[in-house]
């Protein structure tokens, strides 16, 4: 019996074995996701005659008979389902990869499941947005019904001057809305069959063994298997050292990787790619390679690497030519340097603290996993299309390690299904080139969620051994730290996260004693690499934990003891340099008013509860409160390129190419908001194009919080001068003067006439006037944007239980362009640090096998775990960032752990130095009762 899918009978019959939601894709349906093929994400989810599936575990044989739905097929002839219409007004989505899904689930729900959504949503995992934009929109809540009053959810503070629609300040809905509520949005492996003939499929082969040399390979028994075209080893691929991080300088990394090497240096390394007709065959021949290994001695924590007589990892790398500080003691990078006197400030205090703090392996889990395909057009080119958050710098990569030249390669990235870092890197492109290259046809690569968690990158582990002393007047005298960082076995990333979590983290603190000691270490574990914070979050974590015990130890409240020890303007930035960069400018300063903001509306929570009669849990229940504070430069150092191009088209409207990718961050929305407002028109006259790399010149990539204050800088001065180019064509048209020609939404007034930009158009190409402008700009001068978030929370001393009763975070983020989009920003960032914070860990064992590789064992939040927290904005704005506009995409992360512990500690009197604090910690601390005294 044939599988009507959406209402249509399909002609396809399920091979054996095969799951409904490949069957689906294989039929076009590209709104079904993966996200797992586990059951444990629900991007996958349709209905099968009604009821809603996760379509990764549902045999397609079993849906034989049935009515299959899927988002595809949800609207109907007389309009949207009335949950698409929701999720578009509430704007439940940011990179949108899982929004299909949660949609399919709560179109059917009744009014007593949407009651429950904890319980009903349990299984639809959603990585960006922090889940309350969801609950508005499937409760069918207006976009403003968090507004309704800032004691309940933080509402930005009314700004000054009603925004115009369309521009600066306004909720501009974000432009693929109606594509991602309706399955139409394209990722990376959204292409369907016949744009892509003859597509090829690769898998990898992968290490068993921590560190092996690698004897022989018998390709031959993966060649006898059906199906299986080509096998790539090491002999197959460049010997050309890179590194699989992606910067502006290629420099700022080790050169220490091989796209297939003879040495392998973790479980999971990729070991030979197996090219076939079909996923099952190359899976087949994966496992029938043989593989004949030397067995190496390995090492699996930084502590025992730098120990003398260590097993060396890198050994065969010439330090300087690969730029690793000390290959043969397994040190990536370093830093050591000490302002003033440390051992003067310690002599100086009245109360000094110690500990060593540690902070876990934690994965992205972007919820789509990373994925590319390649091939050779008919030109010769070498066509990438993969999801990556820097097409512009893996082009330069493949060329580098292809020896192509500049023009023989373009690279686009679709919609990226979320990033948070771990998609700055290249860890897909340079197999599917490869292959792509030898065998010219189409091959595609997608990851398993397994994968992703053995052998892609991980948040750094960091062990920060802190002493920090102040005195009875309630100032910092000294600040020391010995860090180790966990690099992995690959050095992707350890200089930047080790320098940042060095930086900005130390340089908010006046203090006139600093010493800083920091390596980054190789492994035999999965590599670490780029994650939200870029280090920040872990020193953060610990030099935040540590300023709430000295205000302790001294009897101040904590955020007083921060108010006078942060830096205000005219004070230097200083860390582990006795100059500040040249370059780090207060842009403008809010971090006042974020602890202000804090501070009140945990006064009115506390108020709050009382009222309500809640303050009174039981005996078993102790509250507490706590604070952390952040700061992060708004750009990355070096230079962060971006260049833009703006034109009016022949219908009116304007266009925006943009290099810049879009994964959730709303840098389309930004892009279009800004020229919009330069252009004296509305974001939805704008069309914004971007991440290829044929489009604009360059565009070092969406990383570092760059999307607005970077690629928006380019736009900005791009749509300016197309400004000044139309009001002068305007002008001569009419013959009044420029100043008295103003850009209005679809035409030019000049005086008492208007314009349309029609007409403009048509103009222009008959005087020879070229109406398209480039803007760049190159990421200097920087400033700076702060964090401040609060927590009161509760604690059962019997079970461990933790309950937050209260989150709220304050930002300032300079001229807010678009305050629902960046209040969703900041919502995702707590969710996803609270996640870090409580529970998520990525587990190693002595051996040096990830044994956390499925998303069940990786708790990452679902709806149930995040509270709503209140968000407000500082009223500032920025000289350096677009319009007055600041970054604010990685840096809501920051300051959530160590606020959450410090209220731990206010509660129980307990310091919890190490993440995770999960329950069972905290349970076993209470039981133990080794309390510190308050």
């Amino acid at each position: 019996m044939a599988i009507e899918i959406n209402g249509a009978a399909s002609q396809a019959t399920p091979r054996p074995g095969q799951c409904l939601r490949t069957f689906l894709r294989e039929q076009g349906n590209f709104g079904v996701k993966k996200g797992c093929d586990g059951g444990d994400c629900g991007a996958c989810t349709v209905h099968v005659d009604g009821t809603p599936v996760h379509s990764c575990i549902y045999p397609a044989v079993r849906a034989e008979g049935k009515a299959v739905t899927t988002i595809e097929g949800l609207a109907t002839a007389d309009g949207l389902h009335p949950v698409q219409e929701q999720f578009l007004e509430a704007q439940g989505f940011q990179c949108g990869f899982c929004t299909a899904g949660m949609m399919m689930t709560a179109a059917t729900f009744d009014d007593e499941q949407r009651a429950n959504l904890p319980r009903n949503l349990k299984g639809n995992l959603c990585r960006c947005t922090g889940y309350r934009s969801i609950a508005d929109a499937v409760c069918g809540h207006g976009p403003d019904a968090h507004d309704a009053g800032a004691d309940v959810s933080g509402a930005q503070s009314p700004a000054a001057v009603e925004p115009q629609r369309g521009q600066l300040g306004d909720n501009v809905p974000a432009p693929a809305g109606p594509a991602v509520v309706t399955g139409t949005a394209r990722y990376a492996l959204d292409v369907p069959a016949d744009q892509l003939p003859g597509l090829l499929h690769l898998k990898l082969v992968r290490s068993p063994h921590p560190h092996a040399r690698i004897v022989s390979i018998n390709k031959a028994p993966a060649l006898a298997v059906p199906g299986v075209v080509a096998v790539f080893t090491h002999e197959d691929a460049p010997q050309q050292l890179f590194s699989t991080a992606q910067h502006e300088h290629y420099t700022d990394d080790p050169d220490d990787t091989r796209v297939l090497d003879n040495v392998v240096r973790f479980i999971g390394q990729r070991v030979a790619a197996v090219v076939a007709e079909s996923v099952g065959a190359a899976e087949a021949g994966a496992r029938a390679l043989e593989v004949e290994y030397e067995l190496l001695d390995a090492v699996f924590t930084p502590q025992e690497a730098i120990f003398p007589g260590a097993p060396v990892i890198h050994g065969d790398k010439d330090a300087v030519v690969t730029r690793i500080a000390r290959p043969l003691d397994n040190v990536v990078a370093e830093v050591h340097a000490e302002l003033g006197s440390v051992e003067k400030g310690f002599a100086a205090a009245d109360f000094v603290h110690e500990h060593t703090y540690r902070t876990q392996r934690v994965q992205h889990v972007a919820m789509e996993t990373h994925s590319a395909i390649a091939w050779v057009d008919e030109d010769g080119r070498l066509m990438v299309r993969s999801s990556s958050q820097v097409p512009f710098l893996v082009k330069r990569t493949l060329i580098r390690l292809f020896d192509l030249p500049e023009d023989s390669v373009r690279v686009v990235a679709g919609r990226v299904g979320g990033g948070f870092g771990g998609k700055q890197e290249v860890l897909t492109e340079d197999l599917v080139a490869l292959a792509a290259l030898a065998l010219k046809r189409p091959v595609q690569l997608e990851f398993t969620r397994a994968e992703q968690f053995m052998a892609t990158t991980t948040r750094h582990p960091f062990t920060i051994k802190l002493k920090a002393g102040a005195n009875r007047d309630g100032y910092l005298t000294a600040l020391q730290l010995d860090v180790i960082t966990n690099t992995g076995a690959y050095g992707n990333h350890a200089p930047g996260v080790m320098f940042h979590g060095c930086g900005e983290s130390l340089a908010v603190y006046k203090c006139l004693n600093k010493k800083v000691d920091a390596q980054a270490v190789y492994t035999n574990t999965v590599p670490a690499g780029a994650f939200r914070g870029y280090g920040l979050s872990q020193m953060i974590f610990a030099i935040e934990s540590a300023i709430d015990e000295l205000a302790v130890g001294i009897g101040m409240d904590p955020l007083e003891f921060r108010l006078k020890n942060m830096v205000r303007p005219g004070d230097h930035m200083l860390s582990t340099t006795p100059e500040p960069e040249e370059d780090v400018h207060y842009g403008s300063y809010g971090l006042d008013q974020c602890v202000s903001l804090v501070r009140d509306a945990l006064d009115r929570g506390k108020e709050r509860y009382r009222a309500a009669g809640l303050d009174d849990l039981g005996p078993e229940w102790v509250t507490g409160e706590g604070a952390a504070l952040s700061m992060i430069d708004t750009v990355p150092p070096r230079g962060h390129f971006a260049h833009t191009r703006v034109s009016l088209e022949a219908g009116g409207r304007f266009a925006v190419d943009v290099g810049t990718a879009e994964f959730g961050n709303g840098t389309t929305t930004v892009h279009a908001q800004l020229a919009a407002t330069a252009l004296g028109t509305s974001a939805d006259a704008i069309q914004v194009r971007q991440s290829d790399t044929d489009l604009v010149e360059h565009d070092t990539g969406a990383f570092g919080s760059a999307g607005t204050v970077v690629a928006g800088k380019a736009t900005l001065a791009a749509a300016l001068e197309l400004a000044t180019r139309i009001q002068t064509v305007a002008a001569s048209l009419t013959g009044a003067p420029l100043a008295d020609c103003r850009l209005v939404d679809g035409a030019v007034e000049c005086g008492d006439r208007s314009v349309p930009m029609k007409e403009i158009y048509d103009a222009a190409r008959l005087q020879g006037v070229r109406l398209a402008t480039d803007g760049n700009w190159g990421g200097t001068p920087r400033s700076v944007a702060f964090n401040v978030h609060g927590f009161r929370v509760a604690v059962n001393t019997g079970t461990g239980e933790l309950r937050i009763l209260q989150s709220v975070q304050a930002a300032d983020a300079g001229v807010v362009v678009n305050p629902r989009q960046c209040r969703g920003q900041i919502e995702g960032g707590i969710a996803q640090a609270l996640g870090a914070t409580l529970y998520e860990e990525v587990k190693v064992d002595d051996s040096g096998h990830v044994t956390t590789d499925i998303l069940r064992q990786y708790h990452i939040p679902s709806f149930a775990d995040v509270p709503r927290s209140e968000v407000y904005f500082a009223k500032t704005n920025d000289s350096t960032g677009p319009l007055g506009a600041k970054s604010m995409s990685e840096s809501p992360f920051n300051p959530v752990a160590p606020a959450l512990a410090n209220a731990i500690r206010n509660a129980t009197g307990v310091r919890f130095g190490e993440l995770p604090i999960a329950r069972d910690k905290i349970y076993l601390a209470l039981r133990d009762r080794t309390l510190v005294p308050n």
